[in-house]
């Protein structure tokens, strides 16, 4: 299965001076299997997982001198270290803080050798290490298949071709809008988790996906008892429960549970965001570049990270969505804003976490909100979801009157189009926002 990371971890490897790099984001996102992708390219690959084999901790109890480690390293996995031609893999490593600390040693002593760490609880631990040596370490966050991914996966890349050389003046021709279409109603069910993607791709049966999916928010759930010392079970299992019912709209802390303080609630999300399980749309007043300079991080929308596991969340019933048309399934729990947030974030930089912003006006009796502000290149750009093909765009159109710009985009269910102040974009051509050879 093709990721676009694929491509981000190639470039990497063939670098000539690299860092050790660190694979994040939430579990099952396909981490560990992109990373021995990469390794059949290697002669010799060696992976360590800590959780499997917790005796490889001792190696890391003494002095954390690269040679010496990787000579232990090499007789455990009977796999030579050889910079060059070889790619070391050090999963679940968060099981391991102290190999969290030799990673910089291996940059400074071994540079010439590939190194890759990843981990499911990596983010708290990355906290709790002391210092892990700036500059020796680069990231590349991780997330679900992205809608053009699942193109892909469902063999689907000619139209996936046509969509990208298709622009505002030139819209697809309706029987491929229409597919298009199709397929991305599958995919607000399906959603991108690699298991729920794969058990589509083999048996296009929708209820062993909804099993899927299931089974993994039982993961999830489960999972949240290694964080009970941070914060307790219940409370976030609560606190995720209620992302899924507030995404849309901003988080209200005092929905989650009136009975506990807001800081309480608080420490539960921002642990659920760490996890790599939830974003934040922070509000900015958009004066200026870059967005985030004047976010208000007190005012924010929270969204699941998967729209396949926000719909079931929901508990939306799968009998009720396959009659619906695109339009009519995404207006759904907010699965169209969520739908779009994601494709945002999957599209930014996979070097830091993604920034994602929205504007609000509350003045008295004028209420207005766009759903998404956008930096491309030095300019900015209002974007806002619509579910179907109608809309005034009332507050699109303030939000440009006031920053004087002479354009915005609406994401809908309709073909490529253009008005003279804005441009229709697909629902299911959101990843062209971030394509230089689009004009906007």
């Amino acid at each position: 299965m093709y990721r676009t990371v694929d491509d981000q971890l190639s470039f990497w490897a063939a670098q000539d001076q690299r860092k050790v790099l660190v694979m994040r984001g939430a579990r099952q996102v396909g981490k560990t299997y992109a990373v021995r992708k990469l390794g059949t390219g290697f002669k010799y690959f060696a992976e360590l997982n800590f959780e499997e084999t917790p005796q490889a901790k001792s190696f890391f109890e003494g002095a954390l001198t690269a040679q010496p480690l990787l000579e232990k390293l090499a007789v455990f996995t009977r796999t030579p270290m050889i910079p060059g031609q070889t790619l070391l893999f050090l999963d679940e490593i968060q099981a391991c803080p102290k190999a969290l600390t030799a990673l910089r040693y291996f940059y400074e002593q071994c540079p010439a050798l590939h190194v890759i760490a990843a981990g499911s609880l990596l983010e708290f631990a990355l906290n709790e290490v002391p210092s892990l040596g700036v500059g020796r370490l680069c990231s590349c966050f991780m997330y679900p298949l992205t809608f053009v991914e699942f193109l892909r996966a469902i063999g689907e890349k000619k139209l996936l071709e046509l969509l990208n050389g298709a622009d505002f003046t030139h819209p697809l021709e309706e029987p491929f809008h229409l597919r298009l279409t199709e397929h991305l109603k599958t995919y607000l069910m399906t959603g991108g988790m690699p298991a729920a993607v794969a058990a589509y791709v083999r048996h296009h049966d929708l209820i062993r996906v909804m099993g899927e999916l299931d089974d993994l928010l039982l993961t999830y759930q489960d999972d949240f008892a290694k964080y009970r010392q941070r914060v307790p079970t219940l409370r976030l299992q609560a606190t995720f429960l209620s992302v899924a019912a507030q995404a849309g709209g901003k988080f209200v802390l005092a929905r989650v549970d009136r009975n506990l303080k807001a800081a309480a609630i608080s420490q539960a999300l921002e642990l659920l965001v760490k996890a790599g399980l939830v974003l934040k749309t922070l509000r900015t007043p958009a004066v200026g570049l870059p967005l985030g300079a004047g976010a208000d991080h007190s005012f924010f929308k929270a969204l699941p990270f998967d729209v396949g596991l926000h719909q079931r969340l929901l508990g939306l019933d799968l009998r009720e969505l396959l009659p619906l048309s695109v339009a009519e399934f995404a207006n759904r729990g907010s699965l169209s804003e969520v739908y779009t947030a994601l494709q945002i974030a999957s599209c930014t930089s996979s070097k830091h976490r993604p920034e994602l912003f929205y504007w609000q006006r509350e003045a008295r009796n004028s209420q207005a909100e766009v759903d998404f502000i956008l930096q491309r290149g030095n300019t900015i750009l209002p974007v806002e979801v619509k579910c179907g093909t109608r809309g005034a765009m009332k507050s699109l159109r303030l939000f440009m009157q006031e920053k004087q710009l002479p354009v915005g985009v609406r994401v809908s269910s309709e073909n490529f189009g253009t008005l003279p102040d804005v441009r229709i974009l697909p629902l299911y051509a959101v990843h062209r926002l971030f394509d230089p050879n689009l004009t906007i």
